[in-house]
């Protein structure tokens, strides 16, 4: 077995003992450093890295093969990848990219193959003169996203 399949086989017998927790991307450089990126159900804590950095960590030998580990969890300004990320994202204001149009909205719903958003804007009146709410709603396939990241508001 590789270098990689075995980091690989210990990242997915760490991961097993956090079912909370997934993976969102895992790199292993030609120069032996390792990266693993983390997301969670229930957000990523420090004692998760931990968890994960000992379960690949302990079971490597540096005698055999020398190499760096970093395990973090994807940052808040992360793009959202997984459905998994979508669906404990919901309720929460996204900014979703599309090759159409740029939308920043609330994420309402999420299924396998689409997310759902819903926002408001002022619109002028169909008939007469001043502006009016309207509450949008939209489909947006996940192969329409370009990028989605989830808006901070203070």
């Amino acid at each position: 077995m590789g270098f990689k399949e075995r980091v690989k086989e210990l990242l997915d017998t760490g991961l097993a003992e956090y079912p909370d927790l997934f993976l969102i991307d895992l790199t292993i450089t030609d120069s032996n450093k390792i990266i693993v990126t983390l997301d969670g159900d229930n957000g990523v804590q420090l004692q998760d890295c931990i968890n994960i950095s000992r379960a690949i960590e302990h079971n490597l030998d540096r005698e055999e093969q020398d190499f760096a580990l970093e395990v973090a969890s994807a940052g808040v300004s992360a793009p959202l990848k997984l459905v998994r990320q979508y669906k404990k994202n919901v309720g929460r204001t996204l900014s979703v990219k599309t090759k159409t149009q740029t939308i920043q909205a609330e994420l309402v719903d999420v299924s396998d193959e689409d997310i759902t958003l819903e926002w408001s804007s002022r619109e002028p009146k169909k008939i007469g003169k001043g502006k009016e709410t309207v509450l949008h709603n939209e489909k947006i396939a996940y192969g329409d996203i370009v990028e989605a990241v989830v808006t901070i508001i203070f």
